[in-house]
């Protein structure tokens, strides 16, 4: 599958990059058709990779500034920025990713504490099951680029400025998934085992710690991969308002600016690395917490 992806990404190059690919080979005094730029703009990149196939193919993997960068190209950008680097320059992407990082990790424990908390209420209180969850439902529905911009003006404008506006912008992306994990954890207990608990005449506070609590561990787990993934989804929007000079939003941002697309694409696969590492970090504490728990093997 992975084998089948790159090649399909290696053939997405030719027509992609075949503007620039005929562009070079005319400078290069090749022939091509149709002959000149101006004839050349208006066509696409299938059109023109028809009309020359072995030009656009030749040219398309070796660009400075292609539409779509090869997966050559991205590795080799990948390396130079992490392994050819000191971990202190502001061009590796360790060093952006280490600045995105702080945000992600606190909003993710301000959103994962906050969805726990609701869901607590949510299965306990018949009112903030009618009330908060429809409430909780809904503020998904408005775009994560629309109220960031909002968040960091209003924060700045009280003075809150740096990590703590971003780590918002995060804690509102990942306190849904855990909300509405643990609310299903929560529910998860069979009837038989609530009734008895009563039998024991258990408190709703033991209740909770006793059996709510660990029959939701899977769930909770489960939330928590996806609000980790989604915590630096909003960390990296929070910079895009601010014009931020450090973070992987920073290098996206300076990647559109000038037109690197091959730094745009690299910073994009350093953020999938990254969300990667944190969901395996907490897929091993689920398997330790589980098996100590005797719930996994």
């Amino acid at each position: 599958m992975v084998a089948a992806l790159i090649a399909l990404w290696y053939l997405a190059c030719i027509p992609m990059n075949a503007q620039g690919s005929l562009l070079e080979a005319e400078r290069a005094e090749i022939a091509v058709t149709p002959p000149t730029a101006a004839e050349r703009r208006d066509m696409g990149g299938l059109a023109l990779t028809a009309a020359n196939p072995s030009v656009a193919a030749a040219g398309a993997f070796a660009q400075d500034r292609p539409r779509l960068p090869a997966p050559h190209q991205v590795v080799a950008e990948l390396i130079d920025s992490t392994i050819g680097l000191r971990l202190t320059s502001k061009r590796s992407l360790v060093f952006h990713a280490g600045i995105t990082l702080g945000p992600t990790l606190l909003g993710f424990a301000i959103g994962s504490l906050a969805g726990i908390l609701l869901a607590v209420g949510i299965v306990h209180s018949r009112v903030m099951n009618l009330s908060v969850m429809p409430w909780a439902i809904a503020s998904q529905t408005i775009p994560i680029l629309a109220i960031a911009p909002m968040i960091i003006v209003v924060l700045n404008s009280v003075g809150i400025q740096g990590l703590l506006p971003k780590a918002i912008i995060s804690a509102y992306l990942s306190f849904f998934p855990v909300t509405v994990g643990m609310v299903k954890g929560l529910r998860a207990p069979a009837a038989s085992d609530l009734d008895l608990m009563r039998t024991w005449n258990a408190s709703t506070a033991r209740t909770l710690v006793s059996l709510r609590l660990p029959t939701s561990l899977p769930y909770l787990f489960a939330s928590l991969k996806i609000a980790v993934a989604a915590a630096l989804v909003g960390a990296i929007i929070g910079e895009l308002p601010t014009g931020a000079v450090r973070g992987l939003g920073a290098r996206l941002l300076a990647g559109s600016y000038y037109g690197q697309t091959i730094q745009i694409w690299s910073a994009l696969f350093a953020a999938a690395i990254v969300a990667a590492a944190l969901v395996a970090l907490i897929a091993g504490i689920e398997r330790l917490t589980l098996r100590r728990m005797g719930l996994a093997r």
